[in-house]
């Protein structure tokens, strides 16, 4: 029985995934806009800080690992610690140089099984553990992991550039199936070879490359809808989201999969005209991507389910991250 669009909303609205979101705005303020100055350029809810480096970009990003993933799946979590700083790089149009961790675990049965998820995960996706930091006498009842990454671009994709007009494209892998179950999430990375997993990816570099798209993101805890609402927040834009354009998994419930983790999965924001274009580098590597739904000028996002309109948040009053992209010349 399909999900009514009214309680769809009520959950996404209220989706741990995205409420923890709130708490960024004060950190944001306090560190980036009103923080010491740099090279850098202000982030503006990228998941990579940008530098520009030569003729192109270093992209530096950290992750946290969430602590009941982490309690109950130590293999698990330590895989998940790679592949999400993996695709933050990727997702903005870089490649990964190498990564460093900080891991406080007190238990040595625990701590080797998140090792050994670590080394798992760099074997697959090809990214080096290049150091890091070890707290071996952490209580046993809290671990904590963290890491850190560096990639380089050649072109950065924001995730707060897309534009009025642009076509919403979801890409995700189709072929996997339901991920751990601390958290709910999609694996569609076991069972693939190292080369299909990085063939899979370089997608989002040559896309930036070649200019095609104006923004894009990775589907992380926030879900499919939420991350492409944050994705239009950080803009200063809208969307409609056509939620019976969204491509679903059979194995899966769609009021789980909008929610879904997903190792591999990013919201482009692309040109009309590019859409094909984007369209046809997904389907040639295997990767199902469809458009679900079109940026707007108005600030709101509104969901659609058959004739059913629902708006799910106005950016006039509502928040989930608070952070609003500032051109030089507005600022």
């Amino acid at each position: 029985m399909k999900t009514s669009i009214t309680s769809l909303a009520e959950r996404i609205r209220n989706y741990s995934g995205l409420l923890r979101k709130k708490p960024i705005q004060d950190v944001f303020n306090e560190l980036v806009l009103n923080g010491q100055p740099g090279i850098a350029p202000p982030n503006f809810g990228d998941d990579a800080a940008v530098i520009p480096w030569k003729d192109g970009f270093l992209l530096f990003a950290a992750d946290g690992i969430m602590p009941k993933l982490l309690m109950n799946e130590p293999y698990a979590a330590g895989k998940a610690s790679v592949m999400v700083t993996v695709n933050d790089i990727y997702s903005m149009g870089g490649r990964p140089l190498g990564m460093v961790n900080v891991l406080a675990s007190g238990d040595e049965d625990h701590r080797r099984k998140i090792v050994q998820g670590i080394r798992r995960g760099c074997e697959k996706l090809q990214v080096p553990m290049l150091g890091g930091h070890l707290h071996p006498d952490a209580s046993p009842d809290a671990p904590a992991l963290s890491v850190a990454i560096l990639g380089w671009a050649e072109k950065v994709l924001h995730g707060y550039t897309a534009q009025t007009g642009d076509n919403l494209i979801l890409a995700v892998d189709l072929s996997g199936k339901v991920g751990c179950h601390s958290v709910t999430s999609w694996d569609a990375n076991s069972g693939k070879s190292p080369q299909q997993l990085i063939d899979r990816l370089e997608s989002l570099p040559l896309i930036s490359e070649k200019n095609w798209a104006n923004a894009a993101k990775d589907v992380s805890n926030a879900g499919i809808v939420g991350t492409a609402s944050i994705m239009m927040e950080n803009s200063g834009t809208g969307a409609e989201i056509i939620l019976d354009a969204i491509p679903t998994p059979p194995e899966i419930p769609f009021s789980d999969w909008l929610f879904s983790f997903q190792s591999f999965g990013f919201v482009l924001s692309v040109p009309p005209q590019r859409s094909d274009q984007v369209l046809a580098v997904f389907h040639e590597r295997n990767i199902t991507a469809s458009v679900i739904g079109k940026v707007l000028e108005e600030r709101k996002i509104n969901i659609i389910q058959g004739s059913e309109v629902e708006t799910l948040f106005d950016f006039s009053r509502d928040k989930i991250t608070g952070i609003v992209y500032q051109s030089p010349s507005s600022s």
